[in-house]
């Protein structure tokens, strides 16, 4: 199964170890990103996330088409956030499963790396005395 969806609200991690893996597989790999509360010296006090949801959700899906095309996966899932995220909000996870653990982990690995570098999603973080946007990659 493929399946990936952009959501403002906060991600149930439940929903997505529900739907990952079967009786087949030797490994499930779940993958969350965090919002953490530190960049630097500077306290962060949310993220924002701005997506161009039409070329998001078609850059996502061929992430995981290509990346169940190059392993042998049985699941593939992803749930990204957009909008407001504060520390300690899980903003990205990511399921995997497969027969083989090595499967399950680089493909997992390529999933967020291919996200951060390809999917038209902005983030801003925002401090007690400003903010700033991220640039791709971090």
């Amino acid at each position: 199964m493929i399946y990936c969806r952009f959501q403002e609200a906060p991600i149930d991690i439940n929903e997505i170890t529900q739907k990952v893996g079967k009786d087949s597989d030797g490994a499930v790999v779940i993958f969350t990103g965090q919002a953490r509360n530190q960049t630097g010296e500077k306290e962060v006090t949310r993220l924002e996330y701005q997506i161009y949801q039409e070329m998001a959700e078609k850059e996502l899906e061929k992430i995981l088409r290509d990346a169940s095309a190059k392993w042998n996966l049985t699941d593939c899932v992803v749930i990204h956030r957009f909008g407001k995220v504060l520390p300690g909000q899980v903003s990205i996870i990511i399921g995997v499963s497969s027969p083989h653990r090595d499967e399950a982990y680089s493909s997992s690995r390529y999933i967020i790396d291919t996200i951060k570098k390809t999917v038209p999603v902005w983030k801003k973080e925002f401090y007690r005395d400003g903010s700033s946007w991220i640039t791709k990659g971090s």
